[in-house]
């Protein structure tokens, strides 16, 4: 039941792997992680063979192959329920939900213009009014989310979750283009983030390969 392969791109840049590889690494699901380096000769050729879509991040489990990001994490939370990897509160798990779909599908500004780069910090950058906007709302909801139902621990819902995995690129590009200005519990929020285990090795492992070349 256990056997799975995890596609990923590059640590430094893919915020798309970094949101399964996260949630399995923090939730204790082992896997193999499969490294495909990207933006090279060989990575078309490679991702048409191992991923349905061609891209990154995939999920192979047996015979299953899974290619999107809240895709693999919904999977990962029918084959572990005992992990509650969404609250376990009805209202919650939909607030839950909802905050995650709203960063699966928007955000296009912050995506754009600010794109994660784990690595770097303070790095100082023009904040349009897009990327502005996108912020104001981020902090919005991780500060609605702490307040409402965080009571019960450091994370959005108080344990960890899905929606935790989904916002932990955005954690770090608070931290690459920094200093953001937040409210208290979005900021305490983002650092504990950043300071997690999990984040750590991920950010090890983009030196690692930056090292490498």
């Amino acid at each position: 039941m256990n056997d799975f392969t995890l596609g990923i791109g590059d640590k430094n840049l893919s915020s798309w792997s970094l949101r399964p590889w996260f949630l399995m690494t923090q939730a204790g699901i082992p896997f193999t992680e499969e490294n495909i380096r990207l933006d090279r000769p060989e990575t078309r050729g490679i991702l048409k063979e191992k991923s349905p879509s061609g891209l990154v991040p995939y999920l192979i489990h047996g015979d299953v192959k899974i290619w999107d990001s809240l895709a693999i994490m919904e999977y990962l939370n029918e084959l572990f329920p005992e992990k509650q990897l969404w609250p376990e509160d009805r209202q919650a798990r939909a607030l839950a939900r909802s905050v995650a779909a709203e960063m699966h599908s928007g955000f296009s500004a912050l995506r754009a213009v600010w794109p994660m780069m784990v690595t770097r910090k303070d790095m100082r950058h023009t904040t349009q009014s897009g990327v502005a906007r996108d912020i104001e709302r981020v902090d919005h909801l991780w500060s609605l989310c702490r307040k409402t139902y965080g009571a019960g621990g450091d994370f959005l819902f108080g344990r960890f979750s899905i929606a935790d995995a989904i916002y932990a690129p955005v954690a770090s590009r608070f931290t690459t283009y920094g200093p953001v200005e937040l409210s208290p519990e979005a900021a305490s929020y983002r650092d504990m983030m950043m300071a997690l285990p999990a984040m750590q090795k991920w950010i090890e492992g983009a030196k690692a390969e930056l090292a490498a070349g």
